[in-house]
């Protein structure tokens, strides 16, 4: 297809409720945290600083576990007093864990509450959610192999038929190669339920080989076919050569090549974010890195293509302050800021250290989606054009006022908290689909919104960003329309049928709310 046929592709499904065009505005809220935390750490902390975000206590407003590096990881429970008051947090009660590198809430044993899959230069850990903020090391119950690497990505799913997930890790350079840290990356690994203890636990890690120094994953069905496959973002300015961009279907245990249709791009890949931005049903993917920010729109035929220039997502360059070296991207992330009901995308920026090549001042991205598919840089006009080393952030409504915040976590710098004030913003929904057994946070599942006359599509994952990612509900700005009706894919692949939704509230639904199922 040639450049204008996929930027068709792009605009024919980016149509929305109209919104009176207005500015996104942002407050610094930083102090909201009792103490400021920063990543710190030398050359193994060049990459990192996640941050997992999800409610710990069933206060229905998200907290922080935050990667300090060097320094001790903190846990900020959010202690905000009342839906759309200023948000607040105090410091939890957490082990001292040093050398994180990131984290990723889900629910890994089943019993409804979070869990963490913490990274870290050195042993792994599995945290089990105790209820209250309070976590305990399940890791050598759970027979989790805690390894001692330099672990910097994480994905998580549910196998068909299964009761515990699969983990994969990804693992950045081989600390223990003598020859290294170029071409020295390390393998990553894919942990299965211990079938032999009835699917609970993990049996001993499978080689996911060669590694090219991973810095994402994701698990996404991003085929709609009912399976999911494992992307893995790399890292080639350690890999050097012959490393690229890896999808592995885990039904037959390799990666996909050329024979598939799958393309070798190489790229100094640093992190994920995927969302059906086009309307079209099938999940497209933004990828950052030293350089462009790559973002390939997905059209339903087994292949990812590259997007054209002209839809504004490349952001290769600062686009403010007199430093035109390349912009190095890490966390990437699409939501919806003015709830207008386009999905916008946020880009955490900051060079690695003292790299020459690339920006040493590189404010992040705020991409605000036009209602023709294009999206245009908002974020020094909303204020939060931050040059900090940033790594890890994350989209979340922290104070339940129905607007997506930003936290962005950065090197050498202290963290940041960025509340949403845009005035006029549109209707939204939030939803947050719930199951008995296993998989009770139901990851893999597809929520279909329709309001306005449009379908929005949104994926229930575990990875992607750069080391870090939240367990919440799923956020739709619904533009001006004043009803809207939901319909979910479950994972085990039953469809509800399409049921009525309040708007402007949030939804805790489970499959038996759906009369109508098919």
């Amino acid at each position: 297809m040639s450049r204008a046929g996929v930027l068709a592709v792009a605009l024919a499904g980016a149509l929305a409720p109209p919104l009176a065009a207005e500015a996104p505005v942002f407050a610094d809220r930083s102090t909201a945290l009792p103490v400021a935390h920063v990543y710190s750490g030398g050359w193994e902390h060049f990459v990192g600083g996640g941050v997992a975000v999800f409610d710990c206590n069933g206060s229905g407003f998200p907290s922080l576990f935050v990667a300090g590096g060097e320094a001790p990881a903190r846990l900020f429970r959010n202690v905000t007093p009342a839906p759309g008051a200023l948000p607040a947090f105090e410091l939890g009660e957490i082990a001292e864990l040093t050398g994180v590198t990131g984290a990723y809430p889900l629910d890994i044993d089943g019993d409804g509450i979070l869990d963490l899959a913490v990274l870290r230069v050195g042993p792994n850990l599995l945290l089990r959610g105790e209820g209250d903020c309070r976590f305990s090391d399940a890791t050598a119950e759970w027979g989790f192999h805690r390894g001692n690497g330099w672990s910097s990505a994480f994905a998580a799913t549910w196998e068909p038929g299964a009761r515990w997930p699969t983990l994969a890790v990804g693992n950045y350079v081989d600390r223990d190669d003598p020859d290294g840290p170029f071409m020295a990356c390390d393998d990553n690994e894919l942990h299965r339920p211990d079938l032999k203890r009835g699917g609970r636990g993990f049996v001993a890690p499978i080689a996911l080989s060669p590694g090219y120094c991973a810095l994402s994953m994701l698990f996404s069905d991003w085929t709609r076919s009912g399976r999911q496959d494992l992307r893995i973002s790399n890292d080639r300015h350690y890999y050097v050569r012959d490393g690229h961009e890896e999808m592995w279907r885990l039904d037959e245990m390799r990666p996909l090549d050329a024979a598939d249709g799958w393309p070798e791009i190489s790229l100094w890949g640093m992190g994920i974010a995927s969302r059906d931005i086009t309307g079209n049903g099938y999940p497209d993917v933004m990828l950052t890195s030293m350089g462009d920010q790559l973002l390939q729109l997905n059209e339903g035929d087994g292949a990812l293509r590259n997007a054209p220039f002209e839809m504004g997502t490349y952001a290769q360059r600062p686009f403010i302050g007199d430093d035109g070296r390349p912009a190095t991207g890490w966390h990437a992330e699409f939501g919806d800021i003015d709830n207008s009901g386009r999905a916008d995308l946020f880009i955490a920026k900051g060079n690695v250290d003292q790299m020459p090549s690339n920006a040493m001042r590189d404010p992040n991205n705020l991409l605000m989606q036009k209602s023709d598919g294009s999206f245009t840089e908002y974020a020094d006009t909303a204020g939060i054009a931050t040059t900090d080393r940033a790594r890890g952030a994350a989209l979340a409504d922290l104070n339940r006022s129905g607007l997506l915040d930003i936290v962005v976590v950065n090197r050498r710098a202290p963290m940041e908290i960025w509340e949403n004030r845009t005035p006029h913003a549109g209707n939204w929904i939030q939803v947050e689909p719930r199951k008995a057994g296993a998989n009770t946070r139901a990851v893999g599942a597809w929520v279909e919104l329709r309001a306005g006359g449009r379908v929005q599509r949104q994926e229930i994952t575990v990875g992607g960003g750069h080391a870090g990612g939240q367990a919440g509900p799923l956020h739709f700005g619904l533009g001006t329309a004043g009803a809207a009706e939901l319909r979910i894919r479950w994972p085990e692949g039953q469809v509800t049928g399409w049921m009525p939704m309040e708007i402007n509230r949030r939804h805790r639904i489970a499959p038996q709310d759906f009369t109508d199922q098919r």
